[in-house]
């Protein structure tokens, strides 16, 4: 049994190493997605211009981390008469280019993917925005449009409608210390790690597995070591293949990036690899229930050809500024647990991620996990029901200052809106 000890003794030393960065990340983004209002947002995103694709982008970064999460979402801002391109590039921006993901990156692999993966977001939406422009025809809109009215299900529906944002006329400190903002971010929080918490643990274990069977002599052939400006061109290019078959997305897929950095892929094919959880097998399957057979080839392929351009825009990029690393030394260690730095971090966002649960729980949040996975109408049936009475205590505590709108108050599927290809 040495061989299976050994792939799970280096998915749980991983695991404690990225632990404290997780809860971090998740605080992070809780606090953000606090304060952010969907419905606003939304009737910026009604074309593709420039300046809704900027507003797209900006709120995917302050949204959902949850790959399954942000397509759901992505077809409801469609729904609601966000453009297509836009709700894409909400897509990307949401999965890649979040706060928790520059954490984990910059942990196992080291600031330069952080940045890299920063950097390369952006040129992969505009890539996308440009191949819309010239090959996505009206007809095909209008056909994934009548598709996604039909409502069929896919994945993370009840996450997606939740709207648990703090209102009000007080500033973001007040809004966000008061007891509703307490609530808010507790319950993102949760509902957060619930939506992806499958997703870290198969990519950890996945990454044992490979980090300890896999010899280093097949990935160095597999991603032509030997050849290093085939390895260059190469490696953009299986990136995301290696992601679809994974079935791995969202930060799930960063240990098995450091897996394969450390194996030979070129830096511009980590950088693809990464981009690739929004194509992922399970995705493109959800991509047919809401859009058809047709869109959800069209946006196979569109992304596909993003991330490999924006795969060798990073490396050629990146390799001019002299910002490619030099080593391979991903942290895909077997590490002991000891007194340094890493074991008191973790010990104190523990701490803090206990006090978030006890909030969630004792704040009416369980009703509202359960429904994660279903319908918007279910998630707002459950927050009506169980909910009511704690936001009116918290409206009788914080004297009618703040406003907490959650799924109750989020915008109604059946509002029709067509998109501006």
């Amino acid at each position: 049994m040495d061989w299976l000890w050994r792939a799970l003794a280096i998915a749980g030393s991983m695991t404690w190493e990225i632990l404290w960065a997780l809860i971090l990340g998740f605080t992070l983004s809780a606090i953000v997605q606090a304060v952010v209002r969907r419905e606003a947002i939304t009737q910026a995103l009604g074309d593709d211009s420039p300046r809704a694709l900027v507003t797209a982008t900006g709120f995917g970064m302050a949204s959902s981390s949850c790959s399954y999460a942000s397509v759901a979402l992505a077809r409801s801002l469609f729904r609601k008469g966000a453009s297509f391109p836009a709700a894409m590039a909400f897509e990307i921006a949401s999965t890649n280019l979040v706060v928790e993901l520059g954490i984990i990156l910059a942990l196992l692999m080291g600031w330069q993917f952080t940045l890299a993966e920063f950097v390369g977001g952006p040129i992969m939406i505009v890539l996308l925005a440009v191949l819309f422009r010239v090959f996505l025809r009206r007809r095909l809109v209008d056909d994934a449009l009548r598709q996604a009215e039909r409502g069929v299900a896919g994945s993370m529906e009840g996450h997606a409608a939740m709207d648990m944002s703090v209102t009000g006329s007080g500033s973001f400190w007040r809004r966000l210390t008061s007891a509703k903002g307490l609530t808010s971010v507790s319950h993102i929080f949760v509902m957060e790690w619930a939506a992806i918490w499958r997703d870290i643990v198969a990519g950890l274990l996945i990454t044992g597995a490979l980090a300890a069977w896999v010899p280093m002599d097949f990935w160095k052939s597999f991603f032509l070591t030997d050849h290093p400006l085939w390895a260059r061109i190469w490696g953009p290019l299986v990136g995301p293949i290696v992601a679809v078959v994974s079935f791995v997305c969202s930060i799930g897929n960063v240990p098995l990036a450091a897996v394969l950095w450390n194996g030979g892929i070129s830096f511009g094919g980590v950088v693809a690899f990464i981009f690739a959880d929004l194509i992922i097998l399970p995705i493109l399957n959800i991509y047919r229930r809401y859009y058809g057979w047709k869109m959800a080839a069209f946006i196979a392929g569109t992304f596909y050809a993003t991330m490999v351009l924006a795969g060798y825009a990073v490396e050629l990029l990146f390799t001019l500024l002299g910002l490619v690393p030099g080593h391979r030394d991903a942290s895909v260690v077997e590490a002991h647990i000891s007194w340094n730095h890493t074991t008191w971090l973790n010990i104190a966002f523990l701490a803090l991620a206990a006090v978030l649960l006890v909030r969630f729980f004792t704040s009416g949040g369980l009703p509202m996990l359960k429904m994660m996975d279903g319908s918007p109408g279910d998630t707002q049936q459950a927050h009506h029901n169980d909910h009511n009475d704690h936001n009116d205590r918290e409206d009788h505590n914080d004297h009618g200052d703040h406003g907490h709108d959650g799924p109750a108050h989020a915008a109604p599927e059946d509002r029709r809106g067509r998109g501006k290809p």
